[in-house]
């Protein structure tokens, strides 16, 4: 291979010596020869194998070749999916065209596709990261109807240069239809795995032995009866919290009822059972998320369909202290806010890593930033516009009425700045002579 690549290099080298192109390797819109044409081509392909399929940069007197694999990294059909890794430097994207491409934040602070590699047969709806405790994991799921798991390897090529190399680890193959969702749970209830399916089934996978990938087992199968389209764990690590499962429908049809169902799992019954069901939410939902909860006591989930919906979930433990006991903790659910700042479907949904911020995108266009402040009233703070000069321009909305304030709410609520801009600092109070001279 090493003197192929010499060869295809010198020969290269000939080609450039009798061409002339101040243009780069491009074909021009004027170029009328055929032989000019087909002698691009030949020193395209042959500088890109004498370079071993990497980044290629060659400088001639008056002809410059630049070749970047990023450039043939490119997704050839609709991105249906991007989900970041813990830290924020990892990037997995999945696409209709069968496959997932792995991108890296390098210190230019540039994405770098690092790997690109069919998936499945068909297109991948969903990609996720398990936590790196796990190992550098994925998972994906296709309307194939199999979720498919992915480990990566890093092995050092010939000429001493790492490649990543994710190797299939298993495909689950228990769905009789387009698998919609794929999730991993929580790092503190272990490696776990849970998909659903647009035939309404919800599946909950494990892997025993963390170390070894290949083997899963399903552990329990929950019936929507309803097409299902998002799932979401609860990240809450509260011990008296029990595990729970929020998972969303898009089944058109209104007739059917509530189309996001909660899940909880019964420590007495060893299996999942369903406490709630979100009977005013009618239309088809995109996607659901549950907030981290940073040390609350409640929970808070957002809901996102032709309106944004956030709830508040209570838990009342019958047995707070105890968590083996018959009695089924009670939820208690209360909507805290709903928008319609979109005017337009809502598909996706974020939140930061303390639970306070969310993220909301739709088919406008537009990401929106939402905050609640210290009454728990919900606000959007912040909007990102793909029509300014930098994309990420963050633009804060002041005073601006949401579309689901009622007249009600507009003449209660009390604005942040009241509280934290024009009130004063609070006077000082002398200390006791009691406490004098005490260390703190």
């Amino acid at each position: 291979m090493r003197l192929f690549q010499i060869f295809a290099f010198l020969f290269s080298v000939l080609v450039i010596k009798y061409k002339d192109a101040t243009d780069g390797i491009g074909f021009s819109s004027d170029e009328q020869n055929a032989g000019d044409a087909s002698a691009k081509l030949v020193l395209l392909l042959l500088c890109y194998l004498a370079n071993g399929f990497r980044r290629f940069s060659f400088t001639w007197p008056q002809f410059r070749v630049e070749l970047f694999s990023t450039h043939f990294h490119k997704h050839k059909d609709l991105i249906h999916d991007v989900s970041f890794d813990f830290f924020g430097k990892r990037m997995a994207t999945c696409s209709s065209d069968q496959s997932v491409k792995v991108w890296d934040l390098n210190e230019n602070e540039e994405w770098i596709c690092t790997s690109s590699w069919k998936t499945h047969s068909a297109s991948v709806w969903k990609v996720t990261w398990a936590h790196p405790e796990f190992g550098q994991v994925l998972a994906t799921c296709s309307f194939d109807r199999t979720v498919a798991v992915w480990e990566e390897s890093i092995v050092e090529n010939a000429s001493s240069q790492l490649n990543h190399i994710w190797i299939n680890k298993t495909n689950l193959v228990d769905s009789r239809t387009s698998v919609k969702d794929v999730k991993f749970s929580p790092k503190h209830l272990g490696l776990q795995l849970a998909s659903c399916s647009s035939n309404g089934v919800v599946r909950i996978y494990e892997a025993p032995d963390p170390m070894n990938l290949t083997h899963w087992s399903m552990q329990h199968e929950l019936l929507c009866k309803m097409s299902c389209s998002c799932i979401s764990w609860n990240p809450s690590t509260y011990r008296y919290h029990a595990p729970m499962l929020a998972v969303g429908c898009d089944d058109p049809s209104n007739s059917t009822g509530g189309k996001v169902f909660i899940f909880e799992f019964s420590y007495a019954l060893r299996d999942w059972v369903k406490i709630k069901m979100i009977m005013t939410i009618t239309d088809p939902v995109n996607n659901i998320a549950f907030a981290p909860n940073m040390g609350k006591k409640h929970h808070v989930l957002a809901i996102a369909s032709e309106k944004l919906y956030i709830y508040n979930l209570n838990p009342r433990l019958n047995g707070e202290h105890n968590q083996s006991s018959s009695e089924q903790s009670d939820i208690s659910l209360q909507e805290v806010a709903h928008f319609a700042d979109h005017n337009s479907k809502i598909t996706r949904l974020s939140w930061n890593d303390f639970g306070t911020i969310l993220l909301s995108t739709g088919d406008d266009g537009k990401v929106f930033l939402w905050m609640a402040n210290y009454m728990d009233i919900w606000k959007r703070v912040g909007t990102i516009k793909n029509d300014s000069l930098n994309p990420f321009e963050l633009e804060l909305v002041k005073n601006v009425p949401s579309s689901g304030e009622t007249s009600g709410q507009k003449s209660s609520r009390i604005s942040f700045k009241r509280f934290t801009q024009t009130r004063g600092p609070p006077p000082e109070k002398p200390l006791e002579p009691v406490y004098k001279g005490a260390y703190y």
